[in-house]
């Protein structure tokens, strides 16, 4: 998986169709026309066994050795069956890319010892390194480079707007939208049954190469959910991301993967995806179509205020139902506005306020008027204009004006033009002048709230989280490794109630005083010792696992005894959960009894909260309302670790627990931080422990004196692989400098930006100027994000921080390093305090970086330094960097080789320029 080769399918100079036919029915045929209609620049070649001397006006040959010159693209439109067997050929013909649009229904038959046709097209793939794009795929489009090597029904228009999904059908029907309103694609591509070339990897190119102000995204299923967040992360962070996913219920998924434990319905892992990757998510082909008009034509909004201008008043109700339905905001005039309003006598039914009646006699003049005066508020994001048909106000003559006018109105402007056979006639004059149009209020008001759903995960990628509210020690998780470790030796999946309860309490999740027994006489004893009533619960292999429930989750109180008030009845409570389980599970050995005093409060909350794991994304954070007699499910909520407190507050600001709390507690801003910190400890849990595979806290009882967990679950598995790379707590070391001062060098985390900040103001303008090459005396938001919340899979950096007497710590240099996808370049970045330098951070931080980035497999460190930045010339000098000036660039080039190539690729990569 990576970009290498990719140019190849994106920017041939000639490529060579395999399968081409002048048939009018033929795949290839089809292709061949495309690519001329398209105006490609190149040569092209047909390939065809029966040898004709001509296709469609193009040289043909019969085979891939008779081809004059190796193309940089092959075609392939052939039979299926002779794929596996042409790519062996084209690798070793040369060729870097292929894309495979012939397809089938057998591509995973097995066929005798040699595997499916998937498995024979990989395999002959890999020999050479030839890339693969398909099969099944509907083709490779760049309007910009004149390609349009397709099936595609109609020529597309070159844009800002790229397309990558995982149908060609929904990508035609895509193509023919946009054909008809004018809109054009930077890229348009699907990968079909892609056995090479994945969905993150064109992600990743798009994101690097790409023009496109947005990109459109389309899928099926997700294969490496970490290569998939990471390309999705970077891309949003540069550009719009609109996806949609097919298969959101059990009945239509055709992924075959196993459900996720504790959650109904997957596609609640995918919400929690798309959300923490900044990405806008639609929930229907129509949905995509209004936000690709809404992307494609919109400046990015400054907040979720909508004013709504109608000529009557039931339509504009219609958009503000649908607005607060969806939790948008009506926007409110200024004093300004509404005394202009009033003014102007515009608003028929309630003058100065939104929404804005003109009445059915407006003409279009008034229409116009009325604008100029609501698109001019500042406390408006957007307007929306609502129009039904009168003699007054034709909709054509009505979008005219606006058109003609459309530079006086300061806000975004989109348009809905209810009706058929006039409102068509609107809408064409609307896409042509550029103005967002929908054939429905609602559909317009779903638009606008696409945009503010994208304005607010992208502030939330921006958030600087406060500090962390826990941080664990190297004893704690050597602790908890122990006993995940002792109970696998013993064979066992789970731990016992007792042994979870001692994992909660290290990460400081307080449990609810037990007492563990195992016989009627423990039990007689342990009982005397606590007063008031209690519970009693037998443990055994069948109840130690978390999310037993499956169609009744309320029913989680099976083994369960409460309100025991005398020693006796809980002796006799030992004896009748012993026979109950003996009886209906008679696999189980029971394992202990634990013994509770009754968790009781009037005035407590319970909730459900834990960890769960996802076959393809990995660990999961699970939170919502619980209890034994709710039904849990309904409220859970989903968060891809790992947490901050920022991300935590979003995570339970989502659930009725939350409103719960903001309506009937006392201090609701405190539960809600608690709840935070019980998120964010759960996460940690989740990043150290990466053997636990299903952690369940239910119930958990909150109220004003804190929070209890009072029945838990702990499950086992295999390692797990994050979706997102947790912070990498091994990384951290401690030195002393030549001054005696004791320094901790770690990776940076998203909580360092307040050090970042005071770093900055401690720099001089030389020392800034030479790390960024301009002035830049202050940081935004922005910077501080792009600064503090770092993918660490693609990028890494390291700070050097001293503690103070006074116990706050001061940042004294950092070393970054920014990956390119395939992890064959690095480069690199150093800057330390002026007041520091000389004491040997420079070289300590750079040969932690050298040394991280040989150990992950990177190839080759680079960085451009200023000509007159003597201090580190000298600096890479004494670390063995290679060290050239750069005409070009009037900069010194510094280089070091860290790992040699394995493969012919990676030499490739390596010896061509950095991109």
């Amino acid at each position: 998986m990576s970009t290498r080769f990719l140019h190849h399918f994106f920017e041939p100079r000639t490529l060579a169709v395999f399968g081409a036919s002048e048939k009018s029915e033929s795949l290839g045929g089809l292709v061949l026309r495309n690519i001329q209609e398209g105006g490609f620049k190149g040569k092209i070649w047909a390939v065809n066994l029966r040898g004709y001397a001509q296709v469609h006006g193009e040289d043909c040959v019969r085979h891939v050795d008779d081809l004059p010159e190796i193309p940089d693209l092959a075609v392939v439109c052939s039979p299926i069956e002779g794929v596996p067997k042409l790519i062996r050929q084209l690798g070793e013909f040369g060729v870097k890319a292929a894309v495979v649009l012939s397809g089938g229904a057998y591509l995973d038959q097995e066929k005798g010892s040699k595997g499916s046709i998937r498995e024979r097209m990989l395999k002959a793939a890999r020999i050479s390194g030839i890339r693969l794009l398909g099969p099944e795929c509907m083709g490779v489009i760049v309007p910009g480079k004149k390609l349009n090597a397709s099936y595609a029904s109609h020529p597309v228009k070159a844009g800002k707007v790229a397309y990558i999904g995982q149908s060609g059908m929904l990508a035609n029907g895509m193509i023919d939208w946009a054909a008809g309103r004018d809109v054009g694609f930077s890229h348009l591509i699907t990968v079909g049954d892609s056995v090479d070339v994945l969905l993150p990897d064109l992600i990743d190119y798009v994101n690097q190469f790409s023009p496109a102000q947005a990109i459109l995204l389309h899928l099926e299923r997700v294969n490496d959910a970490q290569h998939f967040m990471t390309a999705l992360r970077d891309a949003s962070r540069n550009r719009l991301v609109v996806a949609i996913k097919s298969g959101r219920t059990i009945e239509s998924d055709i992924s075959g993967m196993p459900p996720t434990p504790g959650i109904t319905n997957r596609d609640r892992v995918f919400d929690a995806a798309f959300a923490r990757a900044g990405v806008v998510r639609v929930n229907d082909s129509d949905e995509l179509i209004d936000a690709l008009e809404t992307l494609s034509r919109m400046k990015p909004l400054k907040g979720d205020r909508l004013a709504v201008v109608s000529n009557g008043l039931g339509p504009a109700m219609l958009a503000i139902d649908k607005l607060i339905s969806a939790g948008g905001k009506l926007a409110k005039f200024s004093v300004d506005t509404q005394h202009l309003l009033h003014e102007r006598h515009v608003d028929i039914t309630k003058p100065g306020e939104n929404p804005v009646d003109l009445g059915g006699n407006a003409t279009p003049q008034r229409f116009v008027d009325a604008l100029e005066v609501v698109a001019a508020d500042a406390n408006v994001d957007a307007v929306l204009v609502v129009h039904a048909p009168t003699r007054l106000a034709p909709s054509l003559e009505t979008a005219q004006a606006l058109a003609a006018n459309r530079k006086k109105f300061r806000r975004n402007l989109l348009t809905s033009w209810m009706g058929l056979k006039e409102a068509l006639n609107a809408r064409h004059e609307c896409n042509i002048a550029g103005i967002p149009t929908y054939t429905s209020p609602e559909k317009a008001v779903k638009a606008f709230m696409h945009m503010v759903d994208y304005q607010r995960v992208q502030l939330l990628l921006q958030e600087i989280p406060p500090s962390l509210p826990f941080s664990t020690s190297a004893e704690i998780r050597a602790d908890c490794r122990t006993l995940i470790k002792k109970a696998k030796e013993e064979g066992r999946q789970t731990l016992f109630h007792s042994e979870a309860a001692k994992v909660l309490e290290a990460y400081g999740i307080p449990a609810a005083p037990s007492i563990y027994v195992h016989n009627r006489e423990e039990a007689l004893d342990a009982a005397s010792k606590l007063e008031g009533p209690k519970a009693l619960k037998v443990v055994h292999e069948g109840n130690c696992r978390p999310y037993r429930y499956r169609k009744h989750p309320h029913k989680v109180s099976a083994g369960l005894l409460q309100d025991l008030e005398k020693p006796q009845e809980v002796a006799d409570g030992v004896e009748r959960l012993g026979e109950k389980v003996n009886e209906k599970f008679p696999q189980y050995q029971i394992r202990e009894y634990c013994l509770q005093p009754m968790q009781r409060g009037k005035h407590s909350m319970q909730v459900c909260a834990g960890i769960t794991r996802d076959p393809v994304f990995g660990p999961l954070i699970v939170f919502g309302i619980g209890g034994y007699k709710v039904n849990i499910l309904a409220d859970r909520q989903v968060a891809l670790p790992p947490l901050n407190m920022s991300l935590a507050a979003d995570v339970v600001g989502r659930t009725h627990a939350a409103s719960l709390l903001r309506e009937h507690s006392a201090d609701p801003q405190r539960d809600i931080h608690r709840l935070c910190q019980l998120l964010v400890k759960l996460s940690q849990m989740a990043s150290d422990l990466t053997e636990l595979c299903g952690l369940e806290i239910n119930p958990l009882l909150l109220n004003r004196d804190g929070m209890i967990a009072v029945d838990f679950a702990i499950d086992l598995g295999t390692p797990a692989r994050f979706a997102i790379m947790p912070y990498p707590e091994e990384l951290r070391e401690w030195v002393t400098l030549k001054n005696g001062w004791q320094v901790e060098v770690r990776p940076i985390r998203a909580e360092d930006a307040p050090l970042i900040t005071t770093f900055h103001r401690q720099l001089s303008e030389e020392s800034i100027r030479f790390r960024y090459f301009h002035n830049k005396s202050a940081l935004t938001n922005r910077d501080l994000s792009m600064l503090s919340h770092i993918n660490y899979d693609r990028q890494m950096a390291f700070i050097a921080e001293h503690q103070l007497e006074d116990g706050s710590k001061e940042m004294l240099g950092v070393v970054r390093v920014w990956n390119d996808p395939d992890n064959i370049r690095t480069e690199f970045s150093v800057i330390i305090r002026d007041d520091l330098q000389g004491l040997g951070i420079g070289s300590l931080l750079m040969n932690k970086m050298i040394d991280y980035c040989r150990n992950i497999g990177t190839l080759e460190m680079i960085g451009k330094i200023m000509a007159d930045n003597h201090p580190m010339r000298a600096l890479m000098k004494h670390l063995g960097f290679k060290v050239r000036y750069n005409m070009d660039e009037q900069v010194i080039d510094a280089t070091m080789l860290l790992n040699e190539p394995e493969s012919e690729w990676q030499r490739h990569r390596l010896e061509s320029q950095p991109d």
